[in-house]
């Protein structure tokens, strides 16, 4: 029963990555077609300033931007077709992800394997969550991108077999500290893909400025970069918040397994240090003014840490927090 589990999750693993490649072909053809709609754009505008210097330019603009429309509308269905399948391949992907919990009979998070499953069906829910309070389906190429490559490393490199927990894991601290960690990351992760929205935003203003209107085109139809900067600042804070109790559920949980809150073990490190980052990049935001690009690679940063922190750390550095499987 256990190896049929296994192997069911694995097929609905391998099935979700295959429709998660579908969904990101589909929201890059999207982004070529959001090049395409700010080319007529931007032929529209040059068109209604010849006209306007002419003399009668104000009834064909109004025309050109109701053609622009009507023209624009079919190519989003390339967007929503992108956010269907997202969404069936995240409905795989927890199936992977809970057979693998019920074949191993606890939660699916003990290996480097199961952090994968785990972090990256976080990251793909938190993105269709959030859909409903503010539309960021413009992520879509970046979310669906990542999990491809964190699945694909994930399974090729990291798989193991199902084993028994180690005793230091066999705690519901388990339970509590990783949800809220990969709640975490899932947050981190959406604010670092609009910070670098936000830098090639400002990018393409200054090429604009410069007159270069066809660079970055397909950032045309994206929020403007003060926008993108404010999202990303308060994606962040959640995630600040999560880590933070992270941060404190480990302490707890470590001095329940090791008799001491807190023993300067690599992973502890890398913990506090992501922490710190990440309270730099709000508390600079916050009360030093920093806004603009300087902002945005703060955040970058910050989530590099986060990454090498789960491909780096976990895996070739050694402590208490071993627990790889590799």
């Amino acid at each position: 029963m256990l190896t049929e589990l296994e192997t069911f999750s694995t097929i609905a693993l391998y099935s979700a990555m295959i429709v998660y490649a579908i969904a990101f072909v589909f929201y890059v053809v999207d982004l070529a077609n959001r090049s395409g709609d700010a080319e007529v754009s931007a032929g529209s505008a040059s068109s209604a300033s010849a006209a306007k210097a002419a003399g009668g330019g104000g009834t064909a603009t109004l025309v050109k931007a109701g053609q622009k429309g009507a023209a624009a509308a079919p190519r989003s269905r390339w967007l929503r077709a992108g956010f269907a399948l997202t969404v069936l391949g995240f409905a795989l992907h927890l199936t992977a992800t809970v057979l693998r919990g019920i074949a191993a009979h606890r939660v699916p998070w003990a290996n480097m394997y199961e952090f994968a499953l785990t972090a990256t069906v976080a990251v793909v829910g938190i993105f269709l969550i959030v859909q409903f309070f503010v539309d960021l389906r413009f992520l879509g190429t970046l979310v669906t991108g990542l999990t491809l490559v964190f699945l694909g490393v994930a399974k090729v490199n990291y798989y193991v077999a199902i084993v028994p927990l180690v005793p230091a894991l066999d705690s519901y601290w388990l339970v509590i500290h990783i949800i809220v960690a990969v709640l975490a990351v899932g947050f981190f992760t959406l604010s670092f893909g609009l910070s670098i929205l936000q830098l090639l935003q400002v990018r393409r203003q200054t090429h604009l400025k410069a007159g270069q209107t066809q660079s970055l085109a397909f950032m045309g139809g994206f929020p403007n970069q003060v926008r993108l900067e404010d999202l990303a600042y308060r994606l962040a804070i959640i995630g600040f918040a999560f880590w933070t109790f992270t941060l404190i559920a480990g302490s707890i949980w470590a001095e329940a397994a090791w008799s001491r809150y807190w023993g300067w073990d690599v992973k502890e490190v890398w913990t506090f240090i992501i922490w710190v980052l990440y309270a730099g990049f709000i508390h600079a935001r916050a009360t030093r003014g920093w806004r603009g690009t300087r902002s945005a690679w703060l955040n970058i940063v910050s989530y590099a840490a986060v990454i090498f922190n789960f491909s780096i750390v976990n895996v070739f550095f050694k402590g208490l927090h071993a627990y790889s499987g590799l």
